[in-house]
Order: C-alpha cells, then sequence, then structure tokens
C-alpha cells in the first residue's frame, strides 16, 4: 500500500507553503536571518550599483565623448564601481553559505524526526506501511520538502529589489516607474497560477516515487525468491510499469514548467523593450538623462536571472508542501504507549507469566479472544495450533511488540504495562523463526550494544550451541556476516539470534519457532540445556520433539485456547491429537529423506560406480 497525499485546493498551496516557511525558519532561525541579511544586501547593493553605473554614465562616460574628463574622477569611477562588486560578491556568499547551512539543518531535523518516530511507532503501524514507502520518506521526502529553503533568501533578496528599484526608478523617471510596476505584479501573479496548477501534479508525483521505492525495496529484498521462482522478468516489468506511471506523471509537470519558465525570463525582456521606448521618448523630451535610462536598463537586467530563481521557489513549493504532508503523516502515526519510570518492580529468580482474557486483533481482523492460562517460574510450555492460530501473535504481545486490546499479561505477578521499558526488555526475549542479522562482525550481532563482554557472549553461543561454528568462521567472532547474515546457513543463523536473545540473561525466553532450521538432535539439545535455572520459557512448536520436550502443551485453535496440559493428557482431544500425528509424520518423512540422502552418498563412495569410486580414490 503506497499512501497517496492529496493536495489541498489550488487556492490554499502558497498559503500552507508560505506556513511550511515559516515552520522552518522557526526551528532553525539563526542561519536563515543571516542568509537573508545577505540577500537583501544583495538587492541594496544592486540598486547601488546601476545607481553608480548612471552616475558614470552621466559624469564620465557622456563627458568624456564631448570634451574629457580628470583622471581622478575615472579612478573615483572605477574604485566606486569596484567597491559595489566586491560588496555585492561578498553578500552572495554570504546569502549562499546561511542559506545552504538553513537547508542542510532543517533537513537534518526532519530526518531525526523520521527517524524517532519509526522508531516509536507499534508494529501496527510498520504492518500498515511498506518499507518502501518508509525510506521514501526519509529520503526523498524529506530532500524535496526542503527544496524551497535555498532559493528562499534569493527570493525574498528579490522582493526587497523590487521595492528598492521602484524607488529608485520613481527618483530616476516616474514613466520608468510605471513600467516596473506594470511588469512586476504580472510575474507574481503568473507564479501563483503556476503553484496553484502544478500542485495536484506534484502530489501524485511524490505518490509515484513512494511506489517506485516500495517496489524496488520488495525485489531487492525477496531476490531469493524471485530467482529461486524465475520471476525476474515479472519483477522487472512490475517495476518497468511503475517507472513508466511516474515519467507520465512527471511529464505532465514537465509540460506545466515549459510553459511557465519562458514566461518568466520572457516578461523581464519585453519590460526592457518597453523601458527603451519610453526611455528614449523621455531622453528626448529633456525629462530624463542617458544615465537615468542605462540605470533603468541596468535594473531590468538585474531582475531577469532573479526571476528565475523565484519562478523555482514557486515551483518548488508544491512539491515541498506536498511532500513534508507526507512526512507530517508519517509524523503523526501514534507512539507506543509511554512506559512508567521507577524503581524495580519484578522478583528475584525465575518469573511466573500469566494471561488473563488477553484479546488481540490487527484492525477488525480478531486473532486472539479471550486467552488465559498461566506458566510457572521455570516451567516449559508449548504453544501448538495449527497455522493463524495467533501462536506467533501471542509471543509479541509477551514481549510488548504488541499490546492486547483486552485482557492483562502479567510477569511475576505485575501487569507488564506498569514495568518501565529498560524493566520489561531486560525480563523477557524473543527468538523469531526468521532470523535478522546486520552485515556486522558476529560479536556485534549478539552484543547488539549492550554491556556485555566477549566471554558472556560467548557462553551465549555455547547455550545455543553455536560455539562451535562460530569458531571454525574464518575471523571467530569478528567475522562479518552478509547483509541479513546470508553468509551463514538458515540454522546457524537462528542459532546466533538465539544467542543474542539469551545474552542478556533474560528470565523469560520465548522462542516463535526460533530452532525450526536447526538438526532436532541439536535442538534438543538446545532446549535441554535452557530449562531449569533461572529461565522460564514459552516455545512455539511445530515439531513432535519439540513439544515433548515441554513441562505443559498449551493448545491454541482459531485464536482461543483449546486445552491445557501435558503432551499425554491432550493427546485425548482428537484435534490435537491429529495435528500432532501431521507433526510426526513430516518428521518421519524429513528422516526419511535425510536416510536416503545418506545412503545414496554411501553407495556412491562405496563403488557403486567404478568410475565415482576412482575419482574419490584419487581424491
Amino acid at each position: 500500500m503506497t499512501t497517496t497525499t492529496q493536495p489541498a485546493g489550488s487556492g490554499a498551496t502558497t498559503s500552507e507553503g508560505v506556513r511550511l516557511i515559516a515552520r522552518f525558519v522557526r526551528r532553525h532561525p539563526g542561519p536563515f536571518v543571516v542568509s537573508l541579511v545577505g540577500g537583501v544586501s544583495w538587492s541594496a547593493l544592486v540598486v547601488g550599483a546601476t545607481y553608480v553605473l548612471g552616475r558614470v554614465t552621466d559624469e564620465v562616460i557622456e563627458p568624456g565623448f564631448s570634451g574629457g574628463v580628470p583622471a581622478s574622477t575615472v579612478w573615483w569611477a572605477v574604485a566606486a564601481l569596484l567597491a559595489v562588486a566586491v560588496l555585492r560578491g561578498l553578500s552572495v556568499v554570504l546569502r549562499r553559505w546561511f542559506g545552504s547551512l538553513t537547508e542542510a539543518r532543517m533537513q537534518a531535523s526532519l530526518r531525526r524526526d523520521v527517524a524517532d518516530t519509526l522508531l516509536r511507532m507499534p508494529m501496527r503501524s510498520y504492518r500498515r506501511r511498506p518499507t518502501g514507502e518508509l525510506l521514501a520518506h526519509a529520503d526523498v521526502d524529506v530532500t524535496t520538502g526542503t527544496l524551497l529553503l535555498m532559493p528562499l533568501p534569493f527570493s525574498v533578496g528579490v522582493a526587497a529589489l523590487v521595492v528598492i528599484s521602484i524607488s529608485s526608478l520613481l527618483a530616476a523617471d516616474p514613466a520608468f516607474a510605471l513600467v516596473a510596476v506594470l511588469l512586476f505584479p504580472t510575474l507574481a501573479a503568473l507564479s501563483r497560477h503556476y503553484t496553484n496548477r502544478v500542485s495536484k501534479p506534484a502530489a501524485v508525483v511524490q505518490a509515484r516515487l513512494g511506489e517506485v521505492s516500495a517496489i524496488a525495496h520488495e525485489s531487492f529484498d525477496g531476490a531469493l525468491v524471485v530467482k529461486t521462482l524465475g520471476r525476474e522478468e515479472l519483477e522487472d516489468r512490475r517495476f518497468a510499469e511503475a517507472a513508466d506511471r511516474l515519467r507520465t506523471d512527471r511529464l505532465v509537470m514537465a509540460r506545466l514548467t515549459a510553459v511557465f519558465q519562458p514566461m518568466i525570463d520572457l516578461l523581464p525582456n519585453l519590460g526592457n523593450v518597453a523601458l527603451l521606448l519610453v526611455g528614449a521618448w523621455r531622453i528626448d523630451s529633456g525629462a530624463t538623462t542617458p544615465g537615468q535610462l542605462v540605470q533603468a536598463v541596468a535594473l531590468f537586467g538585474w531582475l531577469a536571472f532573479p526571476m528565475r530563481i523565484v519562478g523555482f521557489m514557486f515551483e518548488s513549493m508544491p512539491r515541498s508542501v506536498v511532500s513534508v504532508r507526507r512526512v507530517d503523516a508519517l509524523l503523526a502515526e501514534p507512539s507506543e504507549p509511554a512506559r512508567p519510570e521507577g524503581p524495580p518492580k519484578l522478583p528475584e529468580g525465575p518469573l511466573s507469566l500469566e494471561l488473563d482474557g488477553v484479546s488481540f486483533s490487527y484492525g477488525s481482523t480478531p486473532v486472539l479472544s479471550d486467552v488465559s492460562f498461566s506458566v510457572a517460574p521455570g516451567e516449559v510450555v508449548a504453544l501448538v495450533g495449527p497455522t493463524g492460530s495467533g501462536k506467533s501473535s501471542l509471543a509479541n504481545l509477551l514481549v510488548g511488540l504488541d499490546r492486547p486490546d483486552r485482557g492483562t499479561i502479567r510477569l511475576g505477578g505485575v501487569p507488564i504495562e506498569e514495568l518501565s521499558a529498560e524493566e520489561h526488555h531486560a525480563a523477557v526475549s524473543l527468538a523469531f523463526q526468521e532470523s535478522f542479522l546486520f552485515a556486522a562482525p558476529l560479536v556485534d550481532n549478539v552484543a547488539m550494544d549492550r554491556p556485555v563482554d566477549r566471554v558472556e557472549v560467548r557462553e551465549a553461543l555455547r547455550r545455543a550451541r553455536a560455539e562451535r561454528f562460530v569458531d571454525q568462521l574464518p575471523e571467530g567472532l569478528d567475522t562479518v556476516v552478509g547483509e541479513r547474515g546470508v553468509t551463514l546457513s538458515g540454522g546457524q543463523r537462528q542459532r546466533v539470534a538465539l544467542a543474542r536473545a539469551l545474552v542478556g540473561r533474560p528470565r523469560v525466553l520465548v522462542l516463535d519457532d526460533a530452532t525450526s532450521a536447526v538438526d532436532p538432535v541439536i535442538e534438543a539439545e538446545i532446549l535441554d540445556g535452557l530449562r531449569g535455572g533461572d529461565t522460564t520459557m514459552v516455545v512455539v512448536a511445530h515439531r513432535l520433539s519439540t513439544i515433548r520436550l515441554a513441562d505443559r502443551v498449551v493448545h491454541l485453535s482459531g485464536g482461543e485456547v483449546h486445552g491445557v496440559g501435558t503432551h499425554e493428557e491432550l493427546l485425548a482431544d482428537p484435534e490435537y491429537a491429529a495435528l500432532v500425528t501431521a507433526y510426526e509424520a513430516d518428521e518421519v518423512a524429513a528422516r526419511a529423506a535425510e536416510a536416503d540422502l545418506d545412503d545414496a552418498i554411501d553407495r556412491d563412495l562405496d563403488g557403486g560406480d567404478d568410475r565415482g569410486h576412482a575419482g574419490e580414490v584419487s581424491r
């Protein structure tokens, strides 16, 4: 699902853009004020330069053709022009440097806000938003949202330039000011019309960017599935279709821009033509001087390029408004409910676990209904049930990834919502079936910046039966595993993830099918080694061998508890018996397949094929 932000009414875009500018400026006023000083100073110096140029024309150039001027006057003219040019250059440096600083700081602030929101969002918010869309918010939307900041000081400077220019033109000749008064409102009206017209296409383009990003992320993230199922062409076509939609919508904006920008270029030049015609008439009538006409033409010449910058700001405004709306929609996502602070509330030693009338749903889809059972301190309980019975959802609730809609979960007799986040995370740990590893050294993947040393990491790996294969890696604990741990096998990844869960010495360990890729013998060793002591375990089980290791079993079906007891006691339930019989059949079939593979290898090695045998001997 890709979130499409609908634009407001066309007349609201400019006002919303102004509010957005005010919001950004309030966030980082210091550098913006300095850049604004640079922009306004540039405007004053541009008008000053044209004034000096007009004076030089009347007092140096024109007299030079008729009777000559003293050398000192020429040098003063050169010095005045040079001084104004240097000061104007310094004002440009001031405006650009601090304008860039404002934009960079605002981008950093928005990205921090997005990152903080992503860290605080509940899991249900992640389920509603594709990862590619979240990446687009953090990257493309933040960058596009601040596009109007860089040209803003220049645009304010241009506005000041217009006011100062009209005053200067009035002082030179009211007829020149009349041309400017007709030109500038026309430019402003054209910019506003363009801003309002481009608002809706800009919203669509930003939504298309999120769509393309989401598809690309899915294709890259699911590369294994794409390649094994031969879906390369299908994914290529899906991406191409999304890219084509993006191209089509961008062309809509391009057509609007193609009309707008030439008009922005044309109007100042038309103003120059009008100015020359009016100026020639005024000079002939003796109402003005050539120097004043040169000053006016120079002012209009200076205005042509700045108007392009103003046009760029108005062009950027709708895209920035739409992008920031999308970011704000993400920032408006609810945060996890606040946890209380205070001293520890949990008792020492292994903890009990109690669920009392727990219900949970994903949106309008109920998943768990009135679930109640308890786990004694140090006990191992298996959660068993068909696919979709709510086992993984229950595991998420136990560690606080989700909160129940109704009911209470108690840890050591204390409702988990009364525990601080730190105490809850220290007491309960979860290992998933899908083991996510970072592209980092293995020791970092286990420690995860917690205050544990390498000895504790090794002990966790030993308890997860991972120490042996880790020692055989090229650099042992310092071996960098590939992204998502692709350089390790599925069973190895699961054992490293289990060690990560164990290294904090949790007192309640929740295993969501966390050993499904591990050999049953090793799985039995792991679970047997974790039994007793100070660890209470809840294991989501899909193997009969795992179920038999548990002290008791909770049978879930349709989101409800159908029975609680030992494995032998629950066999009296036909539904449970059928389920575990299917598990047993799967295990028998898996062991038979492994035995057949071993026999085939043995026959090959023992001479089933003379050439194969000879090859083995030679090797």
